[in-house]
C-alpha cells in the first residue's frame, strides 16, 4: 500500500508541476514539453513544416536544456501568462531543441547562426526558412522575462494576417 500512495503523490506532483503523460506529447516534438536528447529534430522539423504550412503559422525552435534554469523560468513565464501563451501558439508551432551534454544536435544546429547562450529562439517561416535568431536574453527582467518585450518579439514575428 505504501508504494501505491508514493506512485499517487509522484503522479500528483507532476500533473501540479504541468507535466503531461499524453502519448501526443512525448511522441512528437512540436508538442513536446520538455527538452529530450532522444528526439530527431530533424524529423520534428518537417513535422512542424507541415502543421505550420496547414495553419499559416510561423515555427519557432526553442533551444535549451533540461539542467538550463533560464529555460524552465521561460517555460514558466509562457505558462502563467495565459495573453502569452494564447498569442503564441495562434501564431507559431514551437519545436523544442535540445542542447545538452547527452546531446548538443549539433549536426542539426550548424544550420543555423552560432547561438550566444540558451535558451535560444530561432523564427522559421512555416517552410523552415530562418527569419531571424533571438537571444532571449534581451527580453529578460530582473530574475524572469518581461511581458512587454516578450510580446514585443512575439508582434514582431508573427505572420501577418490577410485582411479581408
Amino acid at each position: 500500500m505504501k508504494t501505491l500512495t508514493q506512485i499517487v503523490l509522484i503522479a500528483l506532483f507532476f500533473v501540479s508541476a504541468g507535466y503531461s503523460f499524453s502519448s501526443d506529447t512525448v511522441k512528437t516534438g512540436i508538442e513536446r514539453v520538455k527538452f529530450d536528447p532522444n528526439a530527431d529534430p530533424e524529423k520534428d522539423l518537417a513535422e512542424a513544416i507541415k502543421k505550420a504550412s496547414n495553419e499559416n503559422k510561423r515555427i519557432l525552435l526553442d533551444v535549451g536544456g533540461e539542467l538550463c534554469i533560464w529555460c524552465h523560468r521561460l517555460d514558466e513565464f509562457i505558462e502563467q501568462d495565459e495573453e502569452i501563451k494564447s498569442f503564441l501558439h495562434s501564431n507559431f508551432i514551437v519545436l523544442k531543441v535540445n542542447y545538452s551534454k547527452e546531446n548538443k544536435n549539433e549536426k542539426f544546429l550548424s544550420n543555423y547562426p552560432k547561438i550566444p547562450g540558451y535558451p535560444h529562439f530561432f523564427v522559421l517561416s512555416k517552410k523552415g526558412v530562418l527569419f531571424h535568431s533571438q537571444d532571449t536574453g534581451v527580453l529578460e527582467s530582473d530574475k524572469g522575462y518581461s511581458k512587454e518585450k516578450f510580446m514585443s518579439f512575439l508582434k514582431e514575428w508573427a505572420p501577418k494576417k490577410n485582411k479581408k
